[in-house]
């Protein structure tokens, strides 16, 4: 689950919960939107942590590290 799915997870559940004013039987939609938030965030949380270091590198089609610096020209 990418970024992008764990918030669309978290805006449906917080729409489910703040939004919708319904009864039912059997099951309330609040809680399903609590337990959407709590995944979205979840999903989010773990691709921060997991996939967050992979995309920290720079590689060329050789093979190579490249590492751009930026400096401050008048230091």
């Amino acid at each position: 689950m990418g970024i992008g799915v764990g918030l669309f997870l978290i805006a449906v559940g917080a729409v489910l919960t703040f939004a919708v004013n319904v009864s039912t039987n059997g099951f309330n939609i609040n809680t399903i939107g609590v337990i959407l938030m709590i995944v979205g965030g979840l999903g989010v949380l773990l691709d921060l942590i997991i996939f967050a270091p992979r995309r920290r590198t720079a590689t060329t089609a050789g093979g190579r590290r490249t590492i751009v610096e930026e400096r401050d020209p008048y230091i």
